[in-house]
């Protein structure tokens, strides 16, 4: 019998623990190392989700184990009002790898750093509307949820005052097409500010907005998009706010997604990938809208403000991306990864599209390629067999789309731990495919 059927175990977390979205999956997971986690019955798990998007180096990395060590038994919290090297040096090192964001302030989690955003974004405009993508995810507190439209906004009541969206840029299911049946995401964006501006009651505070759509469907803004978009938000006096909780510190093959397109944004929010698993963020912004929100008394003191022991761990992330070639690795990596994942493309008539950057892919699952029909039943299927097979992988299922495998493996994975993974996910879609025609 499986250890990771303990009946205490489970009658406990049953008991006890509250469901907050979607199952648990049929494993105890005791440790984990590297691309791996393991189960109760020291079974191997090969991570590609870098456990929640966040594990960018890896479970239990060497030098953050004794970062970790080394700072909790020196300094690990402190009063807000007080600072401490590890600090001072993370903001230091975030501003030299993004020109022109040259203040920063370090928090505990994306929904915060968000939150953070759009407060300092309110009140440096002196507006409140907040514009972002219908299959966004910016978090589940307050104004990031407010701003959150891929899920969760059913029966939790009023949303914040100022909530607008506008469709996301999708390339394989385009709302504006050209001749070719290609996206014409400028008409769909010239459409979209239209929409914006009916509903807007004149205070058009910011936009925000992730590089590539997560929990979305791993849509990635097509090129050139992002220098539209700050234009339509320089036009209306809006701040362009850029959520790359997911994204940021090398996964894409660039330091930070939107250095692809040249653009800046006003504000960066960091989270996940910069504490490589711990709770740490950033908000990074200009000197001129720092200065504008210290006048105007910005307000933001929290608990884990500019805490020691997260910093110290950004440090050491940032350190190895450096030191190991990480941002290089991901985007060397991110081709084989790609092209092992277009190969099953070609193989099986389920999978209707491979799309990404780097090491931040995303696989649909179609009942038909022609019409382009999602199959979210035969996605769940191949997640579940992967995962027994050694393999976990997140399927993101919302209306209108197909199962959208989310792969985010750690920038540190081997190319035989990609391989590996490649192998298992073949099979596991062979197999449900095979069973699916059988029961017909």
């Amino acid at each position: 019998m499986s250890n990771n059927t303990d009946r205490a175990f489970w009658a406990a977390a049953e008991k006890h623990l509250v469901r907050y979205g979607g199952a648990f999956d049929p494993a105890i997971i005791e440790r984990a190392e590297g691309s791996f986690v393991y189960d109760a019955d020291d079974k191997p798990i090969l991570d590609f989700t870098s456990g929640q998007m966040s594990a960018l180096l890896g479970h239990s990395h060497p030098r953050i184990v004794s970062t970790v060590q080394r700072q909790v038994g020196t300094v690990a919290h402190l009063f807000s009002g007080m600072l401490s090297r590890p600090v001072v040096d993370l903001a230091a090192r975030l501003a030299a790898l993004a020109p022109g964001l040259d203040k920063v302030l370090l928090l505990s989690t994306g929904a915060e750093s968000n939150e953070a955003a759009l407060r300092m974004a309110k009140l440096v405009t002196g507006k409140h509307e907040v514009v972002a993508f219908s299959k966004s995810w910016h978090g589940m507190t307050g104004a990031a949820a407010s701003a959150t439209y891929s899920a969760g906004r059913k029966g939790y009541g009023p949303t914040m005052p100022g909530s607008i969206t506008i469709p996301a840029p999708n390339t394989y299911r385009p709302r504006f097409r050209h001749a070719d049946g290609s996206l014409d995401w400028r008409t769909e964006l010239d459409d979209s500010f239209a929409l914006v501006d009916a509903q807007s009651t004149g205070s058009l505070a910011a936009f925000i907005a992730e590089p590539i759509l997560s929990s979305g469907g791993m849509l990635d803004l097509p090129p050139g998009f992002l220098a539209a978009l700050k234009h339509k938000c320089r036009e209306r006096g809006m701040l362009l706010i850029l959520d790359e909780a997911q994204t940021g510190v090398g996964r894409t093959g660039d330091m930070f997604a939107f250095q692809r397109d040249g653009v800046t944004p006003d504000i960066l929010t960091l989270s996940k990938t910069i504490g490589a698993g711990l709770p740490l963020s950033a908000v990074m912004t200009t000197p001129e809208i720092e200065q504008a929100a210290h006048e105007r008394g910005y307000l933001f003191y929290t608990t884990h403000v500019s805490d020691p022991l997260p910093a110290a761990v950004g440090l050491a992330v940032l350190d190895v991306v450096a030191e190991e070639g990480l941002v290089e690795r991901a985007r060397h990596l991110g081709g084989r990864l790609f092209e092992g994942l277009s190969s099953l493309a070609q193989r099986y008539e389920c999978v209707g599209d491979v799309r990404g950057r780097g090491l931040f892919l995303g696989l649909e699952i179609v009942q038909d390629r022609a019409t382009r029909e999602p199959d979210h039943e035969l996605g769940a299927a191949i997640a579940r067999e992967a995962f027994q097979r050694g393999l976990n992988m997140n399927i993101v299922k919302l209306p209108g789309m197909g199962g959208v495998f989310r792969i985010a493996p750690p920038l540190t994975i081997s190319e035989d731990e990609i391989d590996l993974g490649l192998s298992i996910l073949s099979e596991a879609i062979g197999n449900e495919v095979s069973a699916r025609r059988k029961a017909r």
